[in-house]
């Protein structure tokens, strides 16, 4: 089948599946009580959203592997496309027992910190042990010729970091109706751009698959929001956006196309370590995107505005991966 005809298949049937699929979801969802527990730390604005249907994260995990697998079930002989996919899957399926954790105990806390760390630092380890010999250690860096080669023992570490970084900047993120799907959405087109580039043409369509699914949740997420992704959904995107950047070798375009997400969890640091050290606040309130409610501006606003901020990165971002 032709390549464009496969690409326009495959995000077509993602969000034609997850589009209808999301009612009957939401009301399983509803009908069991699996619902967003809001933490008592939140803005008296976000408690009104208790009860709002959580993990809607599986449908766009689940659904554009499954049609892939369906429409080019072959490619996964590729290990960059293997490493990619699973990446996706067993990052959510760490956000989904976080979910269902949260949703037993009736309260905002799933797992806890350091066992979803640890989950995270296990999968993406045992992936690279397995995928060893098909990495190149090595990273594109714009306007380096040939980038830089690292020995496995310096670089090995440094995506561990990247993986674990990423997933939870994603998740500080995923605070806002439509904020986390739609900043992904931007994203992952600049990297579809590079992909396409570099002739990885099965990871365009499994990555227009995904996207597929991302804009028909959106449909549902947007404000007023009928669901939320959840540590499923939001857990998953960042294992996407490393494993896309490292088969890629895009480790530094990331720093610009997933820019946002870091933003998000250098102020979440930030603000942590000057309360611990000084007792004081650098900013009204973390995630940052809650600081923008708090000066005054509408939900809506801020989103449109992280989106904008985010089309201006990934815009840089291809420039200098294209380099």
């Amino acid at each position: 089948m032709d390549f464009y005809l496969i690409c326009i298949l495959g995000l077509v049937l993602s969000f034609v599946l997850v589009y209808f699929l999301m009612i009957p979801y939401i009301d399983i969802l509803k009908q069991h009580n699996i619902n967003q527990e809001v933490s008592e730390y939140a803005l008296d604005e976000y408690k009104a959203k208790a009860k709002t249907p959580i993990m809607g994260g599986l449908l766009f995990v689940l659904v554009p592997i499954l049609v892939f697998l369906l429409i080019n079930a072959n490619a996964l002989k590729e290990t960059s496309l293997l490493i990619v996919v699973l990446s996706y899957f067993l990052f959510c399926l760490v956000g989904f027992l976080d979910d269902i954790l949260i949703i037993v105990r009736k309260d905002n806390n799933g797992l806890s910190p350091r066992i979803k760390l640890i989950m995270e630092f296990v999968f993406i380890s045992l992936l690279l042990i397995i995928f060893k010999d098909s990495l190149t250690y090595s990273v594109n860096i714009p306007f380096i010729n040939g980038g830089l080669t690292f020995k496995w023992y310096i670089f090995i570490p440094l995506v561990v970091l990247m993986f674990l970084g990423e997933a939870n900047a994603v998740n500080f993120t995923d605070g806002m109706d439509g904020l986390c799907a739609g900043v992904s959405v931007i994203g992952l087109l600049g990297f579809v751009i590079l992909l396409f580039v570099q002739k990885q043409y099965n990871l365009v369509i499994f990555v227009l698959c995904v996207i597929g699914g991302l804009l028909a949740y959106l449909k549902y997420n947007h404000f007023p929001a009928k669901i939320f992704m959840g540590d499923s959904g939001s857990l998953a995107l960042g294992a996407l956006f490393s494993s896309i950047a490292l088969v890629s070798n895009n480790e530094i375009i990331l720093l610009f196309i997933g820019g946002v997400f870091l933003i998000e969890m250098f102020c979440v640091c930030l603000q942590l370590s000057f309360v611990k050290l000084f007792k004081k606040r650098i900013f009204s309130y973390t995630p940052i995107h809650y600081a923008f409610v708090l000066k005054g501006h509408k939900e809506t606003k801020v989103v449109h505005g992280f989106y904008l901020a985010t089309l201006i990165l990934t815009i840089i971002g291809v420039i200098l991966g294209l380099i």
